[in-house]
């Protein structure tokens, strides 16, 4: 069984490698897993990878967000395979056959992430995007529609908020691994979230939640450490 810690994604949204490594020296004994995104892997390019592998035994998300043709998604997730992240997201909106791809021309075996619905889309914004209104009413259904694509192409796993986990584990299978974004800490909510699907770590992880991304609630603390070990006790009483 893993530890609560392990359950935790602190994702390093910084744009350099200084400030990074602030958080990843501060929190590596209370979080599993560090997430590099667009803003520190253009600031300090893949080497910032490696960078951090040598100071940390944390597993490392690199979260770009792949989205492009399937011979472009293919050759990038070839060419990070040299940095050895652990885990890498892709969009789903190509369809199976990026994804597919990614699966399969994988030397390293990095666990590919589907990203399903980002969270902080809402029906509004899905109307706008051209989706039927069985999905801008239902936006569960989109989640596990996108969901099944990305297990059938070979994924590990997909990106999704808490309030999907449950019948993606129950209806497309109960090991795909599911990494819930949106999670906000009933203690951490704030007015103008900008994540509009969001839930708790304890109902994200209770729903079958395998990590969860945590950011603002323990960055933005007054004391960081505090915050993320305020987070593992809640899922702690889950487990």
């Amino acid at each position: 069984m893993k530890n609560p810690k392990d359950y935790i994604i602190f994702p390093l949204d910084v744009s350099s490698y200084d400030d990074a490594m602030y958080y990843v020296d501060l929190l590596n004994d209370h979080v599993g897993v560090f997430k590099i995104g667009l803003e520190l892997f253009i600031s300090e390019g893949p080497l910032v990878l490696d960078k951090i592998r040598r100071n940390c035994d944390n597993y490392l998300f690199l979260d770009l967000k792949l989205h492009d043709i399937p011979v472009t998604v293919k050759r990038s997730v070839f060419a990070v395979s040299r940095y050895h992240p652990d885990f890498i997201t892709i969009h789903c909106d190509e369809g199976g056959a990026a994804l597919r791809e990614a699966a399969e021309n994988n030397p390293t075996g990095i666990r590919i992430l589907a990203i399903t619905v980002l969270t902080s889309l809402g029906p509004d914004q899905l109307e706008l995007m051209g989706y039927s209104r069985r999905f801008k009413d239902n936006l569960s259904d989109l989640v596990l529609l996108k969901a099944k694509v990305a297990k059938e192409a070979g994924c590990h796993g997909v990106v999704c908020s808490g309030l999907e986990v449950a019948r993606i584990k129950a209806e497309i299978s109960s090991d795909i691994i599911t990494v819930c974004s949106g999670i906000r800490p009933a203690w951490s909510v704030i007015n103008n979230e900008d994540q509009r699907r969001i839930v708790t770590p304890e109902k994200a992880v209770r729903n079958g939640a395998d990590y969860i991304v945590i950011g603002r609630p323990i960055r933005d603390a007054s004391d960081p450490v505090d915050a993320a070990t305020r987070v593992a006790y809640e899922i702690g009483n889950v487990l």
